[in-house]
């Protein structure tokens, strides 16, 4: 696909998804601000609980960073409101249904599970810059410090 990413240090194409609280996000709404944008296979299973979790505790390190985070699944909007809502994640979620974002970050892999194999979203986080230029990437993140890893990537 020609709009996938195929380095770092280039800017990231445009994109606007649905978003909790009832918004539409796209990708200027972020310009002059850092943008984490965490990729996680399904709300509310134990890892991507735990991811939530550790970007909401270091929320207020990111803001200080001039950094907005926001977590992306394929999960509806419905879902990610009541995924949002019990663990109180201070920041929003994107559905990916039609795998857009996931097209373009190209996060959507084999992968296996008891035997079976299908397609789904590898865990993965992306650092964009104030200009929108993506300047980290984060690929097959294993969850224990990878909030805190992407936090002090932010220069």
């Amino acid at each position: 696909m020609s709009d996938k990413l195929a380095l770092l240090n280039k800017k990231v194409p445009a994109f606007k998804l649905a978003a909790t609280g009832d918004k539409t996000l796209k990708l200027s709404d972020f310009k002059g601000k850092n943008l984490v944008i965490y990729f996680y296979p399904k709300d509310s299973t134990p890892g991507c609980t735990t991811e939530g979790k550790d970007f909401s505790g270091l929320y207020r390190k990111f803001q200080k960073k001039n950094t907005v985070i926001l977590g992306v699944s394929r999960d509806s909007i419905k879902k990610h409101e009541n995924f949002k809502a019990k663990f109180e994640f201070p920041f929003d979620l994107l559905s990916d249904e039609n795998e857009e974002l996931c097209n373009i970050f190209d996060v959507i892999k084999l992968k296996k599970l008891y035997g079976r194999e299908y397609m789904g979203i590898e865990r993965s986080t992306f650092l964009i810059d104030e200009k929108g230029v993506l300047r980290n990437e984060w690929r097959k993140v294993k969850v224990k410090g990878h909030a805190e890893e992407v936090l002090n990537a932010i220069d």
